[in-house]
């Protein structure tokens, strides 16, 4: 199964959706992202390794194939998988075996596989960065999942699912979302789809006091950055303060979240991409991705 759209429309739900509706639900449902690992770590990520198989290599380790064997495993940002892992990872599709870094057996596996992506692997087979014997494999069922401003209508029950998630784990009893809120979500065109609307209402609840959530949608400046801009403050030498004060912590924040989606989204969603063009270590990337919840 290949499940085909931009960044943040949830792929990953449709996968464990798919999961949860079928027979294999009850198993493991094991995802991984192709993009986060250079090709030596991945390889031993998916498949395993054997003591002594390297330097450091102290003991046994299972690879996300066993660990997920008779359930699921997804393969989020396949695209941005080498072209000698997608071999490897064809054979073991084909065999329905595995056989980890340093071993010298096969072990068994029935695991179903959902990969994910947001780039065009029909362009990537003609380009010859993507093996088309892989692709047909792989792609028997295809799902495509339109971004967040195609299905509008979506926006108030994903909103409130969100709601639904996050209140109680925060410990606050909030018990819907203004009008006025959906109606500015609704408006908004969502760049960053189903996981910008969710960091949205995680932070939204986060902050509220009420009973009733009241949010802006993110294409609403932040007071702060309004009141910044209109003093002249952005991109100056010298930064002028509003008379009535800025909320410095926020308006950082502000910043850094919106470069960080930024640059996610011209990545096309591959974080290590992205760490290069902030020119951040892709350690401290993902400490930010994971502060701001994207």
């Amino acid at each position: 199964m290949l499940i085909h759209g931009e960044s943040g429309t949830g792929k990953e739900l449709v996968a464990r959706a798919v999961h949860t509706c079928s027979q294999r639900d009850g198993q493991p449902f094991v995802s991984v992202n192709c993009g986060a690992f250079p090709e030596t770590l991945l390889e031993t990520e998916l498949f395993g390794y054997m003591k002594g198989a390297f330097t450091g290599a102290n003991q046994n380790k299972q690879g996300l194939f066993e660990v997920a064997n008779g359930g699921t495993i997804f393969l989020d940002e396949i695209a941005e998988m080498s072209l000698a892992m997608q071999v490897k990872l064809l054979r073991v599709l084909q065999e329905r075996t595995i056989r980890p870094v340093g071993g010298t057996s096969e072990i068994p596996v029935d695991v179903r596989v959902i990969a994910a992506t947001n780039r065009d692997l029909q362009e990537m087979v003609q380009e010859k960065t993507f093996r088309e014997d892989l692709y047909y494999r792989i792609s028997v069922i295809p799902i495509e999942v339109p971004s967040l401003r195609a299905r509008q209508e979506d926006i108030p029950l994903l909103a409130n699912h969100f709601l639904k998630r996050y209140a109680p784990a925060a410990g606050k009893n909030i018990l819907r979302i203004s009008d006025d809120s959906i109606e500015a979500f609704i408006a908004y065109d969502w760049p960053g789809n189903v996981r910008q609307l969710e960091n949205t209402i995680e932070r939204g609840v986060a902050m509220e006091t009420q009973e009733v959530l009241n949010v802006s949608a993110p294409g609403e400046r932040s007071k702060a950055r309004a009141a910044a801009e209109a003093m002249g403050a952005v991109q100056t030498d010298s930064v002028a303060v509003p008379a009535d004060g800025i909320d410095m912590e926020a308006y950082v924040a502000d910043l850094e979240r919106s470069m960080l989606q930024s640059a996610l989204r011209q990545s096309g969603g591959v974080q290590t991409r992205a760490a290069e063009m902030l020119k951040l270590s892709y350690r401290s990337f993902r400490h930010l991705v994971k502060k701001y919840n994207l």
